[in-house]
């Protein structure tokens, strides 16, 4: 398959270890070429336009801000909800065209979404939204195409977020690869792939 992976973060090379071996990857983030800003709509689209038809598309990028909940402004709430909800939205809306009858869209959410830790409240909020949309707009996704999502909890090889999920066992980046490699390569839709 040709996947387009957006994301080069440590999620983003989790999902490509275990996508590129068996795939053709083609990774697309704000410092590689082509690049790609998914917050912005016409970078996704100048996106597509450049890679051309794919048969999956992998989405690891977001950004929401934590804060303690007395801190959190409408602003940073917007924030969240457009830096991880939205913009993972705007791939799928702006991407589908690109996709290949029978491919998918995997939308990345996080562990927030079923656990809370202190300053989390803006990204549960956001994970919770994505999901429920991967839930609702899977039924309606045309020419057989799914949609997926995958949730993990704070990863063994990102030690500096450790101290803020205390409690938490970290989950391995083989763990969370395989859980993109069963989103991409399976047969379900509409589902969150958690892994804690």
């Amino acid at each position: 398959m040709k996947i387009l992976l957006i994301g080069s973060g440590h999620v983003g090379s989790a999902a490509h270890a275990a996508l590129a071996p068996h795939h053709d990857v083609i990774v697309a983030s704000r410092s590689t070429s082509p690049s790609v800003d998914i917050t912005d709509a016409a970078s996704i689209e100048a996106l597509f336009e450049a890679v051309g038809t794919v048969d999956a598309v992998v989405t690891t990028a977001g950004k929401v801000p934590f804060k303690p909940l007395l801190d959190l402004t409408a602003e940073d709430y917007a924030g969240g909800i457009a830096g991880k909800v939205l913009s993972q939205i705007d791939v799928v809306r702006i991407g589908l065209p690109y996709v290949t009858d029978g491919g998918s869209f995997t939308m990345t959410s996080g562990v927030l979404a079923r656990e809370p830790i202190r300053t989390g409240a803006a990204a549960s909020m956001a994970n919770g939204a994505l999901e429920t949309w991967v839930m609702a707009a899977a039924p309606e996704m045309p020419r057989g195409v799914r949609l997926n999502a995958v949730s993990p909890s704070v990863l063994e090889s990102s030690p500096q977020h450790h101290r803020a999920f205390a409690g938490f066992p970290p989950v391995s980046d083989e763990a969370v690869g395989h859980a993109y490699r069963r989103a991409v390569e399976g047969t379900q839709t509409g589902r969150t792939h958690g892994i804690d």
